[in-house]
């Protein structure tokens, strides 16, 4: 089982060190001890409290769609020439770029303050571990 001592626990979550120890004090997250007396938290629970504790944008859009991946932000920047055009989004702690058409920047009204949604449909991901190993921490 992955552990993470409770500072990555605090860069993972993107919060600081202090708040992963108020969280352990109100039992929202279960300290142990590793083999070198650190305190760590087991990578499983961490993962799952992560996920409850994500608070996501609401999709303005009202739109239904297939892709899962929504990613609610503020256009950051926008780099267009005569055809193309790279979009940067802030997506919570996610930085998002997309390339399009200039067009598209144009009709969408796309410019650094807009609120706008990066719907991600992709049949390759790809996965990275730290270290490429096969067995966590």
């Amino acid at each position: 089982m992955p552990h993470f001592r409770l500072s990555e626990a605090a860069r993972l979550l993107g919060v600081s060190d202090d708040t992963v120890r108020r969280w352990v004090r109100a039992g929202l997250l279960t300290e142990h001890v590793d083999a070198a007396g650190r305190k760590v938290v087991d990578g499983a629970e961490l993962a799952a409290f992560a996920r409850t504790q994500a608070e996501s944008s609401p999709d303005p859009t009202g739109v239904g769609r297939s892709a899962r991946n929504r990613f609610v932000g503020l256009v950051t920047d926008v780099v267009a020439d005569t055809v193309m055009a790279k979009v940067e989004l802030q997506c919570g702690p996610n930085r998002i770029v997309s390339l399009m058409s200039s067009e598209a920047v144009a009709e969408l009204g796309l410019r650094p303050g807009v609120l706008a949604v990066a719907v991600v449909k992709a049949t390759q991901v790809i996965v990275e571990t730290p270290g490429g190993g096969v067995e966590g921490r």
